[in-house]
């Protein structure tokens, strides 16, 4: 499956936010926004386009996208899932893309950003229920036990993870055992448990253009 391998800052100032792709240093000096807050480019400083509803609906969608590291079709299909769930689509999108298992490890504290938790499942260091998992794309669901291999606890970018993470706190719908690096899921995530700044109604009406 394709990927983007560019510089994630690059993402960050496309879209004028912070979309935390590259764990500490955005909460430094070095981040690409404090540097410079303009779009990349030769024209990013000087062209300033006409904002128009689809213009603002794609910059929504791709800013959700980013945030969690998916490409157009991998995303377009989680939509897909939303929209056959009963409810308000947005917050079935929310949910799922939550739900990731990439992203419950980073939500746990054993990585420092997505795309690094990302990595963790896909080289083996991750356990769900008990079996090694590496598709980082797989869905949680509540009572599953997510879980740093006991070989891999001691890896530096988890050890680093975890220490950064310890003010940054665990969502309420999961439960952590820090000395055992184990994640239990306690619950589905709502809206208001996912702090992602973006309008995740303005990206389903995109969708149904």
């Amino acid at each position: 499956m394709a990927k983007y391998t560019g510089p994630v800052c690059r993402l960050c100032r496309r879209e004028g936010v912070k979309l935390f792709l590259k764990g500490t240093r955005c909460m430094t000096e070095k981040c690409a926004i404090e540097r410079r807050s303009y779009p990349p480019g030769q024209h990013g400083q000087s062209r300033r386009g006409r904002a128009t509803e689809y213009g603002t609906q794609l910059r929504e969608k791709q800013k959700l996208r980013r945030v969690y590291g998916m490409q157009e079709r991998q995303f377009l299909n989680t939509y897909h899932r939303a929209v056959r769930r009963k409810g308000i689509t947005g917050e079935h999108l929310l949910s799922l893309l939550e739900r990731r298992l990439d992203n419950v490890v980073y939500r746990l504290g054993f990585a420092a950003s997505r795309g690094q938790a990302r990595q963790l499942v896909n080289h083996g260091h991750v356990m769900l229920n008990g079996r090694k998992v590496t598709i980082a794309s797989v869905t949680v669901n509540v009572g599953d036990i997510i879980e740093i291999r006991e070989k891999s606890r001691q890896l530096v970018p988890v050890q680093a993870a975890l220490e950064i993470s310890s003010g940054r706190g665990v969502p309420n719908w999961l439960e952590m055992e820090r000395n055992l690096l184990k994640g239990t899921v306690q619950a589905i995530p709502t809206k208001q448990d996912i702090d992602v700044l973006v309008n995740e109604q303005i990206v389903v009406e995109l969708y149904s253009r």
